[in-house]
């Protein structure tokens, strides 16, 4: 199912406490300017109370629950005043919490009306001390989340049992939903212990069967391309072939935190995705 249009599916807002505080406009005639015919809008969700044992780390990853109320008004009104120029769909990018389901559920039900689109993420493993950020930094990385697993190896296992988890809990929602950035685990390569790409494509290759019976999408983020300690995409070009002939849907996303990120290595999805 090859998506036609031009469109940006995961992109942030001054609701992200770890991106800018720009206004929204900024994001959307950046993308009216590029040609882009659909803009997703998809914050952070929130995260239960003391998710992660870091009160300041805490207070950067997602916006506090009591907010997105307000969240929520400020992206239909931007769907509503750029109606006529692009399709603004309001999303969220839902975290998977393997231990918090009914936190997650019970703010998807209240917000079901609001919510078009929906990017499910894996961004927290068990770690040192209990649930880590696998994007935070790398010395945290190395000290918090590899430190518990002794090995690489074991590590990337574990992610990817988390990501086919998120994907069979993205199926079950009634929402439009997608896979987010799939080898964000990557995002320190290059100043962590080498990562087996035999390991990783036989993983990926279980996803994409798993995808073809869920139908949920391929978030093909672009992000790690301006991230110096990665250097690639989050989705690998083998990958996005697999996807074209198995039929399995893939949205671009910049994962913009700036203005000037929307649009980002489109060229890459251009390439790899939309090219035959």
């Amino acid at each position: 199912m090859y998506i036609l249009i031009k469109w940006d599916g995961h992109t942030h807002t001054k609701f992200c406490y770890h991106g800018s505080d720009a206004a929204q406009e900024l994001y959307i005639n950046r993308a009216i300017a590029l040609g882009f015919e659909r803009y997703t809008i998809s914050e952070h969700i929130s995260l239960p109370d003391h998710y992660i044992d870091d009160a300041q780390l805490m207070a950067e990853l997602a916006m506090p629950e009591q907010e997105l109320e307000q969240y929520f008004a400020y992206a239909a009104d931007m769907k509503q005043r750029f109606a006529d120029q692009i399709e603004v769909t309001v999303g969220l990018e839902v975290d998977y919490l393997p231990d918090h389901a009914d936190y997650t559920n019970r703010i998807l039900d209240k917000w079901h009306n609001s919510i078009e689109d929906v990017v499910y993420s894996v961004h927290y493993l068990p770690g040192v001390g209990g649930m880590r950020c696998i994007d935070f930094t790398p010395d945290d990385f190395k000290r918090n989340i590899l430190a518990h697993y002794g090995t690489m190896e074991k590590l990337v296992d574990e992610y990817y049992n988390h990501v086919e988890q998120a994907i069979m809990r993205a199926a079950k929602l009634p929402i439009r939903t997608r896979i987010g950035h799939l080898n964000l685990i990557e995002k320190f390569s290059t100043t962590l212990p080498s990562i087996d790409d035999a390991q990783t494509e036989k993983r990926l290759r279980s996803i994409l069967e798993l995808l073809e019976g869920t139908k949920v999408a391929v978030d093909v983020n672009t992000a790690g391309l301006r991230v110096p300690t990665c250097g690639k995409a989050y989705v690998p070009a083998w990958f996005l072939a697999e996807c074209r002939k198995r039929n399995i849907a893939c949205v671009y996303g910049s994962d913009s935190h700036k203005p000037e990120q929307v649009g980002f290595g489109y060229d890459y999805f251009e390439q790899f995705y939309l090219q035959k």
